[in-house]
This record gives structure tokens, sequence and C-alpha cells, in this order.
């Protein structure tokens, strides 16, 4: 897809382009600006992470709930009203927007839209999934993408249900100087629910990007330095928190793990149900005989 992008801009004749990515747009951006960094001018990763399992949200019973809904929605009716959850903040929802609450009006649209175009695939589904799970940046690509002089912001949402916040801070600290974070109150689609803030932060890496803006500059990001990582209590503040980065690798892989067990005993389930509605007797009355 990052290669289709570009063929793109080689159709429109465009030599460079301020790449932006939402989700899954933006590890095809990071992988373009891998692919292509001379064809970048800048690059923003809205609601990112770095794939594989960091794509797996944070396990709690609001994420539970969700995934049941969402395996379980077979109307557009039903698939709206999951996906307004997953995509927005309760808070967002239900302000009051004219004589009906932002819920009530943005359902109608996305039944709407779900109607005329009808739902996600099996196939389509599987191979988001699939492009997701095997989205990977290595460190060589890290470098690549840090060395080429661009500006680069990661937006993200605080109250993301989807990409958790805290796979979005370690891509940016991986990627500075280059890279500045901002963190907005808002869900997965932030760019709808701060719309203003967003535009006003794309905006200003455009701006900075144009004006040749140095790359320190840019970022806020801590500066990382060698002489404070040598001395002793700074030294054990690094082991603090390289044995938290384990602890969290490791919960990370719990959750993969709880999420497939739940996975396999959903799908036992439908199936036990399948077969005993196929089981089950059917009544035959005396005059049908």
């Amino acid at each position: 897809m990052a290669k289709d992008a570009l063929a793109l801009m080689d159709h429109l004749g465009w030599r460079k382009a301020h790449v932006f990515g939402h989700s899954m747009g933006s590890m095809i951006a990071s992988k373009l600006a891998t692919i292509a960094p001379e064809r970048v001018a800048s690059l923003a990763l809205l609601n990112t992470t770095g794939g594989g399992y960091q794509c797996i949200p944070k396990i709690d019973w609001q994420t539970i709930s969700l995934a049941c809904r969402f395996l379980r929605a077979r109307t557009p009716e039903q698939r709206a009203g999951v996906d307004l959850d997953v995509h927005y903040t309760r808070e967002y929802l239900d302000e009051i927007v004219g004589s009906n609450t932002r819920r009530q009006k943005l359902y109608q649209e996305y039944v709407k839209g779900l109607s005329s175009c009808g739902m996600q695939s099996r196939h389509g589904f599987e191979g988001q999934l699939n492009a997701c799970w095997t989205h990977k940046l290595t460190q060589k690509e890290l470098d690549r993408i840090r060395s080429s002089g661009f500006l680069i912001l990661v937006i993200h949402g605080r109250d993301d249900v989807v990409a958790q916040l805290y796979h979005a801070r370690r891509l940016a600290e991986k990627l500075q100087p280059a890279a500045k974070l901002v963190e907005l109150h808002g869900g997965h689609l932030v760019s709808h629910e701060r719309t203003a803030e967003v535009n006003m932060y794309l905006m200003e890496m455009i701006k900075a990007s144009k004006s040749n803006t140095d790359q320190e500059e840019w970022s806020n990001l801590p500066k990382k330095s060698d002489d404070q990582l040598l001395a002793g209590s700074d030294s054990r503040l690094a082991k603090r928190e390289c044995n938290i980065i384990v602890i969290c690798n490791l919960l990370g892989k719990l959750q993969l793990i709880l999420l497939f067990f739940f996975g396999v005993f959903y799908i036992i389930l439908e199936h036990a149900k399948r077969v005993l509605r196929v089981l089950k007797p059917v009544r035959v009355s005396a005059s049908s005989l």
C-alpha cells in the first residue's frame, strides 16, 4: 500500500508531499517514509502504533464488551452502535447538538453509510488484521526515518480504546529528536473530536517544514544525555525504566494470550450454538402425519 501511495504521487507529479496517516494509514505512511524518505516533506502519524502485538487494545471489561458486540454485530444498526463507542469518547457522544445528542446524529449517519456501502466483508476484515499484525518498523528503518531530515508529528487521543497511548509515546521517543508528541483528549477518531486542534498542529508542522526549522527545536520530548546515564542516580533510574519496559512487554504478551483464548472460547461457543440448533428435535403435529 505504501508503494501504491508512491505510484499515486508519481501519477500526480508530486516530487514531495506532506504525508499524514491515521491508525492503519499511519502504518502505511511510516512505511512510505522508510521506502522513499526523499519524497516526504513532513510526516504526521495519528493514533498510531508499531504494529504486531501493539495493535492489541488494553484488556479490560470495556474492551471485552466492545469485542463481543463487534463480533455479534450482523446489521448496520448493531455495527453503528459499536463503531460509535469505539471511535469516540462517551463525553463527546453525549454532548447536546441542537435538539439531539451527538450520538443520535452520528448514529443515523453511520447507519446510512453502512446501509448504502455495505458492511466490511470477512475477507476485508481479515486482510486488515493481517496488515496491522505483520506491520513492523525495524531499528534500521526507524534510524532511516529519524535521520532523513523531515519533521515528524505524533498525535494521539488519551482515551483511545483501539491504539494504546503508551505505544505512540514509545514510537515518538524512538524517533526523537525529529518527533513531536501531542496528546489530546479524545478517542480513536481524535481528528473528529478535536478537529481544530489537530488542524492547528498539522499546519504548524507544515509551516515549520517550509521554514526549515531544526529538528531539536521542533521536538518537545526530553533529550537523552550520555553524561546523565553515567551518573549514579540516573543509572538507577535507567535500570528502573528498563525493568518497566520488560514488564510492559510481558503484559503485552499476556494480553495477546488472553485475547487468543477469548477468541477461541467465543468460536467454540458459536459452534456449540449451531450444533444445538441442528440437533434440536422438531415437533410434528398429528394432523401433519
